[in-house]
């Protein structure tokens, strides 16, 4: 396993160059009044926040293997279009298994940050029962991509994670939207589909990794975003 190198951003460069102008233009707005109240809303601060979104980018290139999976297939460098989101597929000479990694940046991230938040916010019950619904809607619709692994629909996670939380508790939307697009994402698409990855000839199969990472990132914009909305009547008021 020598030949293959673990350490590779999850998307191609147009793609990684769009979420860090997203990442920028949230990071504008947390400078301004409405989302400085907006990240403390969802019991963060400021500088926090724009860390870990800065952190899970830059550490989406870090894979962390865990295990090697018995792989019959072989597989050439490739880039893997899925809803026309490119993603990259590591250059490998001959694959005799298939490596289980984790992403630094879409998986051990935000699991440290949803953990803080709920904690931080007593958000226990709301999201056990947040989680397993965005989880339950990913597995469903996550599919195996031959050479790249278990892929969903970028849009997916923000949509489902705003009604979700939206639906469940206002006051505490914008942690909801966060927690249960993380570990509903990483729990319904990569953890429940590890018995579908054997026979894909994905030389990487990177939870919170390629696939989605880009979901998983969308939704943590989203819910700042989220949070943005929930705090305008009290930013009004000062």
């Amino acid at each position: 396993m020598s030949d293959l190198n673990l350490q590779y951003f999850p998307v191609t460069l147009p793609f990684l160059l769009l979420l860090i102008v997203l990442l920028f233009l949230i990071a504008g707005m947390i400078a301004g009044k409405i989302l400085r109240y907006a990240s403390i809303r969802m019991g963060v601060g400021p500088r926090v926040m724009v860390t870990a979104l800065l952190l899970s980018l830059l550490l989406s290139y870090v894979n962390i293997p865990i295990a090697y999976l018995p792989e019959r297939h072989f597989a050439a460098p490739a880039v893997v279009s899925y809803f026309g989101v490119e993603y990259v597929i590591p250059l490998v000479q001959e694959l005799p298994a298939t490596v289980l990694a984790v992403n630094a940046g879409g998986a051990v991230i935000p699991i440290l940050l949803s953990l803080y938040l709920i904690v931080k916010n007593g958000l226990y019950r709301l999201s056990l029962l947040a989680v397993a619904i965005v989880a339950a809607v990913c597995y469903s619709i996550a599919e195996p991509v031959p050479g790249l692994g278990i892929a969903m629909p970028v849009f997916v996670p923000p949509l489902v994670t705003v009604v979700v939380a939206l639906a469940l508790s206002r006051r505490y939307a914008a942690p909801l939207a966060y927690i249960s697009g993380s570990l509903g994402t990483l729990i319904g698409a990569d953890l429940l589909n590890l018995g579908n990855i054997q026979g894909l000839g994905a030389p990487v199969a990177s939870i919170g990794g390629a696939g989605t990472f880009d979901g998983i990132f969308v939704t943590s914009l989203v819910a700042v975003i989220l949070a943005s909305f929930a705090t305008r009547h009290d930013v009004a008021t000062l």
